[in-house]
């Protein structure tokens, strides 16, 4: 997989790409992510990307040239690949692990990080296939949703993971994980509950579920909903 990376802001990128997971994936091959200065894409001298809005109002948006100049060159640069232009914005569909899962099967991402107060219309319009947000609040900048989706996405790529560590991971079954403990079995008085010394799988099994449905019952019931509907 190939992941481009369009930002006013690369460098707040580079501990993040280069640690954990991430780093292992690209040592591995299995994705190669590159991040671009959506300035080197201007044609003033000045490289200026924003610009007042039409109709007045607050704040600067986004340009339309450097965004479409940025995506047609990476573009070019990887002819024979279909690429998927995302635009991380509040106005985008929520990101899920579903999404995750979709996304990890594409060959190219571009990721256009949002700022300001927008981009101009024309963005949306023509240039993106997908609009995603990571919730209900206000960010800077599209940097931080950039990284939520890369982390995301890259684990689910084969070779990475083991496919039962990923099984077991909260929502893909719908539900949030299971309670997990380790050694000792006993601290301070709290003991490791006692069906997870058993060695009995069977009821470990039964155990993990059904925990898994409380959790998922009291900490976010709408999961539930989802999943029954």
């Amino acid at each position: 997989m190939f992941i481009d990376i369009v930002t006013i802001f690369p460098g707040v990128f580079e501990g993040f790409l280069v640690e954990s997971m991430l780093r292992r994936a690209q040592d591995k091959g299995l994705v190669k992510i590159r991040t671009r200065d959506l300035r080197d894409f201007t044609t003033d001298r000045h490289r200026q990307v924003d610009d007042y809005p039409y109709g007045g109002g607050k704040g600067m948006i986004l340009k339309p040239e450097p965004l479409f100049y940025a995506v047609e060159a990476i573009k070019e640069e990887n002819s024979g690949e279909e690429s998927r232009v995302i635009l991380l914005s509040p106005g985008g569909e929520v990101f899920s692990q579903s999404k995750a899962r979709a996304l990890s099967c594409q060959k190219h991402l571009i990721l256009l990080c949002g700022h300001y107060e927008g981009v101009d219309e024309r963005v949306r319009d023509v240039l993106i296939d997908q609009e995603i947000s990571i919730g209900d609040y206000v960010l800077t900048g599209g940097e931080v949703p950039a990284m939520v989706v890369i982390d995301a996405v890259v684990r689910l790529l084969p070779g990475l993971l083991s496919d039962d560590a990923k099984d077991e991971e909260s929502f893909e079954e719908g539900l949030l994980e299971y309670p997990q403990y380790t050694r000792p079995s006993e601290f301070k008085g709290m003991k490791v509950p006692e069906v997870l010394l058993s060695g009995n799988h069977a009821r470990i099994k039964k155990w993990r579920w059904q925990k898994s449905l409380e959790f998922t019952a009291a900490r976010r019931p709408d999961l539930l909903k989802e999943n029954t509907d």
